[in-house]
């Protein structure tokens, strides 16, 4: 990270930052994924950016490329009974079983996550289109 870009990100606070973040990563997940079907029921149709694992209980993850796939508006919100039924099975066919494993694996982990601006900082400048 250079200092020009810090200096660029120096008026917003770290939750802004946060947000930016998460929408600047979650539009990434869209376009890598645009022509493809959700990833749990298989339909085309507009996605949004759907985790596996939720943000709410595994944050350290959030921005983990395996965790977050195109995922339609049903599955993503409304569906929560099915979610992992069919994301989990083709997850595994999208990366693979050794990369599934990993992602388990850091989802078991559950450490600390990195909330600071420098971490998101980071993220947007990855990610950024």
């Amino acid at each position: 990270m250079t200092p020009n870009q810090i200096t660029k990100y120096s008026k917003l606070t770290t939750t802004r930052l946060k947000k930016k973040a998460q929408e600047v990563f979650n539009k990434w997940v869209r376009n890598r994924d645009k022509d493809q079907p959700c990833i749990n029921c298989g339909r085309f149709t507009k996605l949004q950016a759907g985790h596996f694992y939720a943000t709410s209980t595994h944050p350290n993850i959030r921005f983990e490329e395996a965790n977050v796939n195109g995922e339609c508006l049903h599955c993503n919100y409304f569906n929560s009974q099915s979610h992992a039924h069919g994301y989990r099975p083709n997850l595994e066919k999208k990366i693979g079983l050794e990369s599934l494993k990993k992602l388990d694996n850091l989802a078991s982990q559950r450490g600390a996550t990195k909330d600071n601006r420098f971490y998101f900082i980071e993220i947007i400048e990855k990610y950024k289109l």
